[in-house]
């Protein structure tokens, strides 16, 4: 009996998997589905979503040209020794024969400069132009014959909020790392060092110390920003950082190429920004404008006669600094933004004038203001 029922179970089992193999049908697929295969062999590469591939591809074509700066400074100790102090930072490589884009304060001071290329290659750099008031430097290198790889440069006027972006530098000297993210805003004001940094891209882009003077790209793989700046208590990276706009340093470029002398973008004011329900309150008129603060001695503003404040009156629960002259229009255009005045210079070589229209004692009248030459842009 139970050599029978083997027998039987035996017959049962060969034909099905006759059928089966005679049909195509397999566990839990139609008839007309295809069957599954045996996995090829070798390794098996697991599947890129679309994004992920882009970020691939846009770091495999821009690291090449992203390096490694490294600075030396050489001070005077407590006891009038020399000390040997070094920072670090990164730039991007903009012509074949070794011209670098990077920040000036990754090289503000430096006696000594050495760029490392990802392969290693080291050469000895030097500072061919400066432009601090944006934090902006050009650097060379002797690559001997060698084409190096370019980053081609975007246009960061066309930049938008959400955007995505890609970081790549060298942070805590960790060289060739990549970090996106996207435009969290724009038209970002941020105190520098010993200046305000104004126009600036802020990205979530997880930026660190030495990632200064690197890339900031979009998904094509263009430059439209230079990472310059983070925001946090203690250095870290916390979501915040910003990025010098790639036009400035375009604008830097065709100086540099033509010969022309740039110009200083601060005119010598400080102002504050007020709109136009401000504006009716106060009786200034219509319009939104920069109420200037105060007019700095021995500046282009001082010498085309533009006034500051003379008191502090009070508006609400505001103190404002009161008196000075009111600025609506910038080269006949209306003031919309807090950093339309700069704006307006860096598009401007020495010598250039900058037209206000102002309000001054209820009247409207126009001031030529003639923009100084950039000190020490040159080294």
């Amino acid at each position: 009996m139970k050599l029978r029922t083997l027998l039987i179970a035996a017959a049962l089992v060969g034909a099905f998997v006759l059928y089966t193999n005679q049909s195509g049908w397999r566990p839990g697929f139609s008839g007309d589905q295809p069957a599954f295969t045996a996995a090829p062999s070798g390794a098996y590469a697991a599947g890129l979503g679309t994004d992920e591939q882009n970020n691939i591809d846009v770091y495999k074509s821009a690291s090449p040209s992203v390096v490694y700066i490294t600075s030396t400074v050489y001070e005077q100790d407590f006891f009038f020794g020399v000390r040997e102090s070094q920072g670090i930072g990164s730039g991007f490589i903009i012509s074949a024969d070794g011209q670098i884009l990077t920040n000036n304060h990754v090289v503000s001071g430096s006696s000594d400069l050495e760029v490392t290329m990802p392969d290693k290659t080291r050469f000895k750099a030097t500072i061919v132009m400066r432009i601090p008031n944006d934090d902006l430097a050009l650097i060379r290198i002797d690559p001997k014959g060698k084409k190096l790889p370019v980053l081609k440069l975007g246009d960061s006027d066309a930049v938008q909020v959400g955007q995505k972006v890609l970081a790549i530098g060298n942070p805590f000297g960790l060289s060739g790392t990549l970090t996106t993210g996207i435009v969290s805003a724009m038209d970002r004001t941020i105190r520098g060092e010993d200046k305000d940094l104004e126009g600036m891209l802020q990205t979530d882009a997880s930026i660190n110390s030495g990632n200064s003077g690197g890339p900031l790209l979009d998904s094509l793989g263009n430059v439209i920003g230079i990472n310059t700046a983070i925001y946090g208590p203690s250095g870290g990276s916390v979501g915040i950082g910003f990025a010098m706009p790639i036009n400035r340093a375009k604008r830097m470029l065709q100086d540099f190429r033509s010969g022309i002398r740039p110009a200083q973008t601060a005119i010598g004011v400080t102002t504050q920004l007020l709109s136009s329900e401000w504006t009716r309150a106060l009786e200034l008129g219509s319009e939104q404008g920069l109420l200037i603060e105060r007019v700095l001695r021995g500046t282009p503003a001082a010498s085309a006669g533009l006034r500051g404040a003379d008191r502090r009156v009070r508006v609400g629960n505001y103190l404002l600094d009161w008196g000075g002259d009111f600025v609506t229009h910038v080269d006949g255009k209306p003031i919309e933004r807090a950093d339309d005045i700069t704006r307006a210079a860096s598009k401007k070589h020495a010598g250039d004038a900058v037209e206000l229209t102002i309000i001054r004692g209820g009247r409207s009248m126009k001031v030529s203001v003639t923009l100084a030459p950039l000190d020490n842009n040159t080294v």
